[in-house]
């Protein structure tokens, strides 16, 4: 993005259809955000004249309590639509630890946090959705359609495409009730692998199993009985009194400082110890958290030097699939921040259908998308 980029604050999905097609019409290349939140989340995009500045699409469209169904415009803030909600007693089952990030941008980016074990990703909470493409078409798929680009589930595709495909309007969303009682169960561990196995064995259905590098927490919910006799009784089986009610200042918290890198590595559950060592070593000081169950660990660094950083990143590669989530600019410039991925070619095909001149977040994807 340029110093001098101009910022373009649509307030209507007409309205974001008009800048794209204007946009389009100028031929110039566009960064397209949120309220910036994960701005330095990806590779670095290359120059943009405009920014397409989603935050005054924020209305809430519908909210359908009976059915626990909500259509969001996409530049709504994920606390103000979990306050409006929580009045009906219910919640979006997103919870990505960015405050003011957007329910466009936490999609966009497929941000998540401990409660992806029980309910997943944004792609799982995904209904309906409505986008505006590079040309200023509006198109839309679940939910009410009017009218869909056929063959794709927009949904799927625009969830973690880093607002290289089209800019996100609008979302239908499916909703939780929330539980009436939560207990955390808290046990120090330097190794999560054996806890999460415990868990694994017991009758409990967690909503999170988090680590913060020393302790595990296991958040469990549901009706005040039931909570505490599952609370009680896994308590029992990991070796710990430690019960409370309220969540920890680290649960789900990033665990890298602006300047630092933050790593994501991706494992196969059964390979949870495997990844922590292989961090550990690869990156000596780092900090590490987990979504224990979830099979993602997470790593912040205080790089001394690029050739260090690249070379932690290549042997990291060899135990699971590692993106360098944030970095500082000239270890982005050294490092391939996503990494190999398989279907690039499939990748680069769509995007050439829904951005045929790559002017949307030119870069900041996979391969350079």
């Amino acid at each position: 993005m340029s110093s001098d980029a101009v910022t373009v604050t649509p307030e209507s999905t007409a309205d974001l259809a008009d800048a794209m097609r204007a946009v389009e019409a100028d031929d110039a290349r566009v960064s397209i955000r949120g309220a910036g939140t994960k701005q330095g989340w990806g590779a670095l995009s290359r120059e943009t004249s405009v920014v397409i500045e989603t935050t005054r699409l924020a209305r809430v469209i519908e909210h359908a309590t009976g059915d626990l169904v909500l259509t969001v415009e996409a530049g709504a803030r994920l606390t103000d639509v979990q306050n409006a909600v929580a009045a009906h007693g219910q919640r979006l089952a997103l919870d990505p630890p960015e405050r003011d990030a957007t329910i466009g941008g936490v999609v966009a980016s497929a941000a998540s946090g401990p409660w992806r074990l029980r309910y997943g990703t944004p792609r799982d909470q995904l209904i309906g959705i409505t986008v505006v493409l590079a040309d200023g078409t509006i198109a839309k798929s679940g939910g009410k359609v009017v009218k869909n680009v056929a063959g794709y589930d927009l949904g799927k595709l625009f969830t973690g495409s880093f607002g290289t495909l089209g800019a996100i309007a609008s979302v239908t969303v499916k909703l939780q009730p929330i539980p009436p009682a939560m207990r955390i169960v808290s046990v120090a561990a330097d190794e999560p692998g054996a806890v999460w196995a415990a868990v694994a064995r017991s009758t409990a259905e967690p909503t999170a199993v988090e680590w913060d590098g020393r302790t595990v927490h296991v958040l469990v919910e549901g009706a005040h009985a039931a909570v505490e006799a599952i609370a009680s009784t896994l308590a029992g089986s990991l070796g710990t009194t430690t019960i409370t009610d309220t969540l920890p200042a680290t649960f789900g918290a990033r665990p890298w400082s602006p300047g630092e890198i933050g790593i994501k590595l991706t494992h196969r559950l059964s390979a949870l110890d495997t990844a922590v060592a292989a961090l550990r070593r690869e990156l000596p000081g780092a900090r590490l958290s987990a979504h224990v169950g979830s099979g993602v660990v997470w790593a912040g660094w205080p790089v001394a030097d690029v050739a260090s950083a690249r070379a932690a990143v290549e042997a990291l590669r060899t135990v699971g699939s590692t993106v360098v989530v944030d970095a500082p600019f000239e270890v982005k410039q050294a490092v391939d921040v996503w990494g190999p991925v398989a279907a690039v070619s499939l990748m680069r095909r769509i995007k050439d259908q829904f951005d045929p001149d790559h002017r949307l977040n030119p870069g900041r994807f996979v391969d350079g998308i």
